[in-house]
């Protein structure tokens, strides 16, 4: 194993491009994310109270730092004639305007596409939204409705006990489409010198994330059944009880794989059965053969089970909780979490740790451009390049259209 961290990327690819997002939650401020990861200068506007992610609790509470690090923060009052022109001037200086809002709300302000895009053709501009336009799209979304009603909740749960998945599954990937579909119309942009909208929805994210369930109903004429319930794919795919209650998931995916299997575990018994030999004829008999595995594992410690898959090259995955994640030694070897600052909460200024990007450019690691920033805190910075004096920044604070 290397067990040294990747360093970080020095030229970041979006360096030069500003980015202004009239984003909040989780999906729009992901999509600031990626970009500002890649190097863009992401100028988030909050409203005059701040983004209310900054005080959320339970399981919102890592929402903030987590989705607005590398970003600059100006907090401006859009209901005021004075605030949402600072916007509008704002985001006449931006190559990607960002925003996930309900449909025309920005269209009130000015600051919808028609409007940036008759002053600067080259706009980019992202709508993260809860559904793409049709008969859905001024219903109001959110991850846990468009699980329910886009089959993700049935196929996580048990028969009849939906349950959404784990993380904010489609408020993530829709922002990092809006990301993909910006970076698409950066380049086309670049050939033609034309910027235009792109939209990206939980809806359809959602969609695209249970379509090989539908293709499998297509191909089949069966119905999938919820993944507690679910005809595996492979013979041996499953977590299994072992030793003193603990619990790891073991694989065997290939016929090559089950020999192993039954070669390390000493099961060669199992691996010259005629009916076993193949892994499709192990799916048909998982029946049997699950309650024999897991009868003959029961008495395995996982670390020994870990030790030895790791050893003959066989998945297998200990059971973990995500503070476990801190630990990790993968991840602590290879620079797989960074350093930031909180800025919010009762440990506002206190260090921790937080995810990268899951990818590399060139073998580096693009790191955290900047902290997670405190509210308002690039305002009078971001006015005075705008070209604002300190007397009209003054009179904006005075008058609470911008903080």
């Amino acid at each position: 194993m290397n067990d040294q961290p990747h360093a970080l990327l020095r030229q970041r690819p979006l360096e030069g491009l500003r980015v202004v997002e009239f984003t909040h939650m989780v999906m729009g401020p992901t999509c600031g994310l990626v970009l500002a990861d890649l190097g863009a200068e992401v100028i988030k506007v909050e409203p005059i109270e701040g983004d209310r992610t900054r005080h959320l609790l339970g399981a919102g509470a890592g929402f903030f730092p987590m989705f607005n690090r590398g970003k600059k923060s100006i907090a401006i009052d859009l209901h005021q004639p004075e605030g949402a022109a600072v916007a509008r001037k704002l985001a006449a200086s931006a190559d990607v305007v960002a925003e996930n809002f309900k449909p025309r709300t920005m269209a009130k302000y000015g600051l919808d596409y028609a409007a940036l895009s008759a002053r600067n053709e080259r706009l980019i501009y992202v709508s993260c939204k809860g559904f793409l336009p049709g008969p859905y799209e001024h219903r109001t979304a959110l991850d846990e409705v468009v699980q329910m009603m886009g089959g993700l909740a049935y196929m996580t749960g048990r028969p009849g006990d939906p349950l959404r998945a784990g993380s904010s599954v489609n408020d993530i990937m829709g922002g990092m489409f809006g990301a993909i579909g910006a970076l698409g119309a950066i380049i086309q942009r670049g050939i033609t010198g034309k910027g235009q909208e792109v939209q990206s929805a939980l809806f359809e994210n959602n969609v695209f994330l249970v379509g090989q369930h539908m293709l499998q109903y297509a191909i089949t004429g069966e119905p999938a059944a919820p993944m507690p319930e679910r005809i595996s794919a492979w013979g041996v795919y499953d977590v299994f009880t072992v030793n003193g209650g603990e619990q790891i998931f073991l694989a065997a995916v290939s016929d090559a794989q089950w020999r192993t299997f039954c070669d390390a575990l000493g099961f060669g018994d199992l691996r010259d059965k005629p009916e076993y030999a193949t892994n499709n004829q192990r799916v048909r008999a998982r029946s049997t053969l699950m309650p024999l595995l897991r009868e003959r594992l029961s008495t395995r410690r996982a670390d020994e089970l870990a030790a030895l898959f790791e050893k003959v090259g066989l998945p297998f995955a200990p059971i973990r909780k995500p503070e476990e994640l801190y630990d990790d030694p993968h991840l602590k070897a290879t620079g797989g979490l960074a350093g930031i600052t909180l800025t919010d909460g009762a440990r506002a200024g206190q260090p921790a740790q937080t995810t990268l990007l899951p990818f590399t450019l060139g073998g580096d690691r693009l790191g955290v451009g900047a902290q997670p920033p405190r509210m308002g805190e690039d305002t009078a910075a971001v006015l005075a390049q705008l070209g604002y004096d300190a007397t009209e920044i003054e009179a904006l604070r005075a008058g609470h259209a911008v903080a």
